[in-house]
């Protein structure tokens, strides 16, 4: 498999300029107790992940608290990641912010690290209408001289249309979408109405509930927060529908949807700091500090997830999650 996503992704496809599929980690931040970025748990998180065999990452994504990083902590991040793939995976940043012209200096800035590409979401607090979200995103995408990625995520801005994205995907710097919708009814018509014009586009969906599901139907990978808690039961989905054993992909897929329900059951993305924290991880203080009745929950909702996290490894280990 990894001769595979070597060969059709990190040496670029046959029309010049790369391309996102395959497991790609949505990176969760850890931090030291000053509130600072632990740089060498980062690390570690990174290596993990790498030795399980996924082939990307996304630094400065949703998961990855962006919103809370200063302009040197983001370029902090990405070239540390950069640093500690050392070419072993792709690396594609997000440059999303509320103004297009912070998203160009950040762009520009991941372009002299070695990014492979940037990942571009949808501007943030103030509403805008669908013109001018689209302006916002060819504005961004015309100043940057590399791969572009489109970020739908309804869940904290507005979401994409269509439309805009059949248009957006005609500019020829854009390379790929991340939907992070969750609905496969988007999903499907957003891939439909990129391949109506004839442009070749790579989709990933954000949610790993949807991932099985979403290969079926043509997506090439994933970019999920997941990825960074389970990366072997992400990388196994994608590996085994690669090989054409798609109970097998299905069986991971099912098996990992109760452990993402009580993730979920705690606000977000601390539930998914928690699972790390259970994988052995030292992930730090909340920058977004917890409520008393959020802290009084903490215990019973980690106790569950250590629960079900315990089990999938133990499956997998004795290899029954999956046909011979």
């Amino acid at each position: 498999m990894l001769l595979h996503f070597i060969n059709k992704t990190l040496n670029k496809d046959l029309k010049g300029m790369f391309k996102p599929e395959g497991i790609c980690v949505a990176m969760i931040l850890p931090y030291n107790k000053d509130g600072s970025i632990n740089e060498e748990e980062l690390k570690k998180l990174i290596n993990f992940q790498l030795d399980k065999g996924v082939h990307g990452f996304l630094p400065l994504g949703s998961i990855g608290e962006f919103v809370h990083l200063s302009k040197e902590e983001k370029i902090k991040v990405i070239e540390l990641t950069i640093n500690t793939v050392n070419g072993r995976a792709y690396v594609i940043p997000n440059v999303g912010s509320s103004h297009p012209k912070k998203s160009i200096k950040l762009a520009i800035e991941a372009k002299k690290l070695g990014c492979n590409g940037v990942l571009i979401s949808p501007p943030y607090y103030y509403k805008l209408s669908n013109d001018m979200i689209e302006r916002y995103f060819e504005e961004i995408i015309n100043a940057v001289d590399m791969p572009v990625i489109l970020y739908n995520i309804p869940g904290f801005t507005q979401p994409l249309s269509y439309g805009t994205v059949k248009r957006l995907s005609q500019l020829k710097n854009v390379v790929g979408m991340k939907d992070s919708s969750g609905s496969m009814v988007d999903f499907l018509h957003f891939l439909d109405e990129v391949r109506l014009t004839g442009k070749d586009m790579n989709f990933m969906p954000g949610r790993e509930e949807t991932f099985f599901a979403s290969l079926m139907m043509g997506a090439k990978g994933s970019i999920t927060g997941i990825a960074a808690i389970l990366p072997e039961f992400m990388v196994g989905i994608y590996d085994n529908w690669i090989t054409g054993k798609f109970d097998n992909a299905r069986h991971l897929q099912i098996s990992i949807l109760e452990v993402i329900r009580a993730i979920n059951s705690f606000p977000f993305p601390m539930g998914s700091k928690m699972a790390l924290e259970i994988r052995g991880f030292t992930m730090g203080p909340p920058r977004q500090p917890l409520s008393e009745i959020q802290k009084s929950r903490s215990n019973t909702i980690r106790a569950r997830i250590e629960k079900l996290i315990k089990l999938l490894l133990e499956r997998i280990e004795k290899g029954d999650l999956l046909q011979k």
